[in-house]
């Protein structure tokens, strides 16, 4: 069997960004910039008073000194004429600075009356002036290609005169959950059946991590259901299933998928949950197969769904983010297979961590897997650990998940 990390590796090997396309600034949030965003213009456009108060020549700014206000300009409006000997400019906030002047004094550090200006504050020149430019310059390279668009990113787009974006198409994830014994929640649920929450928790996970998803009809465990499964996904950039991917007589999807064409990279990973987890392609379309019990199919997404999608936006495809925490109950020995414990975590107000995994973990206990905080990381092998000891963990609750 793989380890975790070998399995996420052959899955990302061969994925690549989907196409660009451009969209409106308001829609660009969360997405990946497909190209550089380049200033459109300088920003400032013009040397700016910072503060508001009076523009004028530094020379004229001694303490005492009376000038002449010949004019104001409010933002928007600039002065078009240019500032003299003796002379003052009323100025505020993101006004232009006039011609001539080369400083701001400030209005609380001067008394205006009768159009007579007096300094209470000498003045030095380039005092509260903001220099065109001085934020960036038409040219400069404002976003990388391949960042995640964040709100200050799209702050600093519109800042750079950009009304449009060009980033990577969300990636369309088909989600296809098999079984007989399976139905959609509010739906009539078959003898000896289950409500099914895979698809519905798959779907929330796709758009967390900027996908599309699209949620296709129960496939029932014959081979002609799964294969129809298939064709519906047409046109998507990952066909996820699950369920019918282990062992048992009525595991149907490897079998239905090969009538399509299914060419299997791997099957079974040495981790908890989720053992049978397969990835392999349809044609072009890359399979990821994950496990029908539900804790199972959440986790293997965290672990290669998330980082699929990120591959296919334009990122790289990195592996969920690990951090340190320190154990606040023992856990024994494990076995040959990594495992991932759901637990609590509690952070203590000298910023320390501690994790206490749950005492149960079937892989069927969605509610524990609701009220689990992160995940405790545990090798194969790994030995009996003591309360006290430091462990890395997944943290889901700053994932979305």
């Amino acid at each position: 069997m793989l380890s975790v990390d070998e399995a996420r590796a052959r899955i990302l090997a061969g994925l690549h960004p989907t196409p660009a396309e451009v969209v409106p600034l308001a829609e660009a949030w969360g997405r990946v910039a497909s190209v550089p965003v380049i200033a459109r213009l300088h920003q400032p456009p013009a040397d700016v008073s910072a503060m508001d108060g009076y523009s004028l020549r530094a020379e004229d700014g001694a303490l005492g000194a009376r000038l002449r206000v010949v004019g104001a300009a409010p933002a928007g409006h600039p002065w078009r004429g240019t500032v003299g000997p003796g002379e003052a400019v009323r100025l505020f906030t993101g006004s232009f600075l006039p011609a001539g002047a080369d400083t701001v004094l400030l209005q609380e550090d001067a008394t205006e009356a009768d159009g007579i200006l007096t300094v209470n504050e000498a003045t030095h020149p380039g005092r509260h002036i903001r220099r065109a430019g001085q934020d960036f310059s038409a040219g400069d390279v404002l976003i990388r290609a391949g960042k995640r668009l964040s709100v200050r990113d799209i702050g600093l787009a519109a800042s750079g005169n950009h009304p449009w974006l060009a980033v990577h198409r969300r990636p369309r994830v088909a989600i296809l959950a098999t079984g007989d014994e399976i139905a959609l929640p509010g739906e009539p649920i078959p003898p000896g059946g289950i409500v099914s929450s895979n698809a519905h928790a798959l779907a929330a996970f796709v758009r967390a991590w900027g996908g599309e998803p699209i949620v296709l009809p129960i496939a029932m465990d014959t081979l002609e259901a799964i294969a129809a499964g298939a064709d519906a996904a047409r046109g998507a950039d990952i066909l996820v299933t699950t369920g019918g991917a282990s062992v048992g007589a009525h595991d149907l999807v490897r079998e239905g998928l090969g009538a399509r064409g299914l060419a299997l990279d791997f099957w079974k990973i040495a981790m908890r949950p989720g053992k049978p987890l397969m990835f392999g392609r349809v044609g072009d379309l890359p399979l990821l197969g994950l496990p029908g019990n539900p804790v199972s199919a959440v986790v293997c997404a965290v672990l290669f769904l998330g980082p699929m999608l990120e591959r296919l936006s334009g990122l790289p495809g990195a592996p969920p983010p690990r951090t340190r925490a320190v154990l606040a109950a023992a856990l024994p020995a494990n076995d040959h297979r990594a495992d991932h414990l759901r637990a609590r975590l509690r952070a203590e107000s000298d910023g320390t961590l501690y994790a206490t995994a749950f005492e149960r973990q079937d892989s069927a206990m969605m509610a524990v897997l609701a009220s689990a905080d992160g995940l405790i990381l545990r090798a194969p092998h790994a030995p009996a650990a003591a309360a006290g000891e430091a462990v890395e963990v997944i943290r889901l609750d700053t994932l979305g998940v």
